[in-house]
């Protein structure tokens, strides 16, 4: 199975401004090719290769590689939606493949800029370590909050699934995030004071609008979130660990589009729409491929799932 790790990079002030200009030039390219491909309604990156490569490497100045991967960049973005003219910020990703990127080592990634080869210093921990050398194609480069990072793409032996016909469900809600089949419950009550804490904060700062309110919000921008994400981290993980343990197989809901098909009341829109089932529901997806864990959806019935083994 493929997972995506995120590598750290540690560049100097030079190679930072290098990644900069680099990103600059490859997105204000792709901005260009975009306006070609609109006009021409032109998704075929060897076609739009063929009419632009030439012109966008005198004007830009990328290099072969990086011309050839703003063209496939572009076509992927037009090709998710044609009604729309594709727009990429001045610091969007960069997809960096084996001819732009090589690793020297486990601390060290050479990247391809407008200024030439530059040996940028990663940090990472334990976790990605152990997976340096499973690390195949390509990577994103990535600026985030002012820090660089590559999202590698790895290769994990998957495990075959045992087969069981005994099942741990798990019904997933608000209140409680996951209740299994066994009476175990798992409160949301943490998770939604964390929520609304942050709600009320972000709306008494909005409303008092100074430069340091404005700053205090740029602060706390994605901590919830980030919060919310290891809470569904350890609750995956904590959900297969019992499962394998147990010889079950794993029953969860299936709640696609669950946010179409109800009605809540105003005042618990904000509650209903942070809830971040689909997210819980990956991560139990890939740490039971990992564990040889099988995982099956049971469309909720009346609002509710009852579970019963064979």
């Amino acid at each position: 199975m493929k997972q995506v790790i995120a590598l750290k990079l540690l560049p100097t002030l030079e190679q930072a401004q290098a990644l900069r200009s680099t990103m600059e030039a490859f997105n204000a390219a792709c901005n260009y090719l975009a306006g070609i491909a609109w006009e021409h309604r032109m998704a075929n990156k060897y076609k739009l290769q063929e009419l632009e490569y030439k012109a966008v490497r005198e004007q830009f100045g990328l290099s072969s590689q990086l011309t050839v991967r703003a063209i496939a960049k572009t076509c992927e973005a037009f090709k998710r939606d044609k009604n729309i003219k594709p727009q990429f910020k001045p610091h969007g990703a960069i997809t960096y493949d084996a001819r732009l990127m090589s690793f020297k080592g486990l601390d060290t990634v050479s990247l391809l800029t407008m200024e030439g080869r530059a040996l940028v210093k990663m940090v990472f921990g334990q976790y990605q370590a152990g997976r340096m050398d499973r690390i195949r194609g390509q990577a994103d480069l990535i600026l985030r909050n002012g820090v660089f990072y590559l999202y590698a793409t790895i290769d994990l032996p998957e495990p075959p699934q045992t087969s069981s016909d005994e099942f741990l469900g798990i019904d997933l809600g608000v209140a409680n995030i996951a209740a299994d089949s066994d009476g175990e419950v798992h409160s949301g009550k943490v998770v939604n004071a964390v929520r609304h804490r942050h709600r009320r904060l972000r709306a008494k700062l909005q409303k008092k609008g100074t430069k340091s309110a404005r700053r205090r919000l740029k602060k706390l921008s994605g901590k919830e979130r980030r919060f919310a994400k290891d809470v569904n981290h350890v609750l995956s993980k904590r959900i297969v660990a019992k499962a394998l343990d147990t010889g079950r197989a794993i029953a969860v809901e299936e709640l696609t589009k669950i946010r179409e098909r109800i009605t809540v009341r105003r005042r618990q829109r904000a509650t209903l729409h942070s809830w971040s089932f689909h997210q819980l529901r990956f991560f139990l997806e890939y740490k039971a491929a990992m564990a040889g864990v099988m995982i099956v959806a049971v469309n909720p019935s009346h609002g509710c799932l009852s579970f019963s083994n064979p």
